[in-house]
């Protein structure tokens, strides 16, 4: 096996680790705002493909691929964003003898439209929310749907995530602006602007499971992680195992993933989201087909290299554990973006002044930065994950406040001063909070204007 990393940043840092840990030859790819990098130095290879903009670089199927050829790839690892879950982009490596380390493109695709991947959940016998039963054709069908569903309603992108498309729709007299709003942002960040109608749990909880699948029946359930805090659909921390989840609830998640798993022939790393409303009740939203941002709270967890799993089962291999992995700890992982929280989490770019985040024991640092590190304004804003485990989740939040505490970067503003703020807000410590958390707690929260 050769591996190349189509992908930049801290994840490309993170799968060229574990493939010399493996003694496999690596290969990067980078853009001319990427030349001085860690993964360029770490990787055995390594190939400009382009400018900074990701659309003559990073997103161009083509200079992936070819760089793959001229340096005698076998295998490619997208990390997560730019292709990591584009089905064309696995076709093509398999079109050009090339492995593509991930699940199968027609799972890609139906996971991929959040229709599609809902039918599927009912299929495989997961509970869904209420709404549309596909993409509604019109207003009038959304009117219908919402009506069926009951307001509060969401408006979401058939075709992608990440908050772009979506629309909280809190009457009928509002779905016209919002219907209109959501599918011209829908067309323009996915090129489909169709749209599907859902019911808005208030205070719900976002919890998501972490499975590894060989494709041939083997499925093991790594440990599911809490995510609710987040800004415009976007997570800021992520802790697991999830705090304060019923045990019953905690079964039958586990239990409805293995199933699906199973039933949609998955391979490859890959996470069930759900939501989880006052009751525990869980309700499936989507599938991420690929490595997740927060995948090392489930490594200190379960004591998995989920990448060298991954690489194993695109070799073929099986997966050598299956069923569920109890965990062992607590983790919690915050990301900390070049992003002004006093200024509505505005990116930032700039050249980084001082780079540290602190260590000592149960700490670990996911990251591409250090002092003199140019941070583009090309890309997305993570500079890195720091993420702390300990036995149990007062100790492990001890633990990340010490470490916050010790954590110095200047140059650009980032998120730190908020999780200073989180981590000493008293619900954050209970382990009692929703995605309405930086809502609610607003007041509460110096850095972004509380008291």
């Amino acid at each position: 096996m050769k591996l190349l990393v189509a992908n930049r940043g801290e994840i490309a840092v993170r799968v060229i680790r574990t493939a010399r840990e493996m003694d496999i030859p690596s290969v990067a790819v980078y853009s001319t705002a990427d030349v001085h990098t860690p993964a360029v130095e770490l990787a055995d290879e390594a190939v400009c493909i382009g400018p900074a903009p990701p659309g003559e670089s990073y997103l161009r199927m083509e200079r992936v691929i070819g760089a793959a050829e001229v340096t005698g790839c076998t295998h490619i690892h997208p990390g997560y964003g730019f292709l990591s879950e584009n089905p064309v982009f696995a076709r093509a490596c398999a079109d050009n003898g090339i492995t593509f380390v991930g699940p199968a493109p027609e799972v890609m695709e139906r996971m991929g439209d959040k229709v599609q991947a809902k039918q599927a959940a009912r299929e495989a016998g997961l509970p869904v929310l209420e709404g549309s039963d596909g993409a509604v054709s019109d207003l009038d069908a959304a009117v219908a749907a919402a009506e069926r569903a009951g307001f509060p309603v969401l408006l979401k992108a058939a075709a992608g995530g990440g908050g772009r498309g979506m629309r909280r729709v809190d009457a009928a007299s509002e779905l016209a602006s919002a219907f209109d709003t959501a599918q011209r942002e829908a067309q323009a960040a996915f090129g489909d602007g169709s749209l599907y109608v859902e019911k808005l749990l208030e205070g719900a909880r976002h919890v998501e499971v972490q499975i590894l699948a060989d494709g041939l029946g083997g499925v093991l359930v790594c440990g599911d992680r809490e995510c609710s805090i987040q800004r415009r659909h976007q997570k800021l921390v992520e802790e697991g195992p999830a705090p304060n989840l019923p045990d019953a609830t905690r079964t039958a998640m586990h239990e409805a993933c293995i199933r699906a798993a199973r039933a949609w022939n998955y391979k490859s790393a890959g996470t069930m989201e759900f939501l989880v409303d006052a009751n525990a009740d869980f309700y499936f939203l989507e599938l991420n087909a690929r490595l997740q941002v927060e995948h090392p709270v489930t490594e200190l967890v379960s004591g998995l290299d989920l990448v060298a799993e991954q690489l194993r089962v695109a070799a073929g291999g099986l997966l050598t554990r299956t069923g569920v992995a109890e965990p062992l700890g607590h983790a919690i992982e915050v990301r900390v973006n070049a992003e002004d929280p006093e200024a509505d989490f505005r990116p930032s770019a700039g050249r980084l002044k001082d780079f540290y985040l602190g260590g000592g024991p149960g700490v670990r640092i996911d990251t591409f930065c250090a002092p003199g590190t140019n941070v583009p304004p090309n890309y997305d804003s993570l500079l890195a994950k720091l993420i702390v485990w300990a036995p149990d989740r007062p100790r492990a939040v001890a633990r990340l406040r010490r470490v916050l505490d010790e954590a110095l970067v200047t140059g650009v503003p980032t998120t730190l001063p908020l999780f200073r703020d989180i981590v000493r807000e008293h619900a954050f410590g209970e382990g009692r909070y929703t995605t309405a958390y930086l809502a609610e707690r607003a007041a509460f929260l110096p850095t972004i204007g509380g008291g």
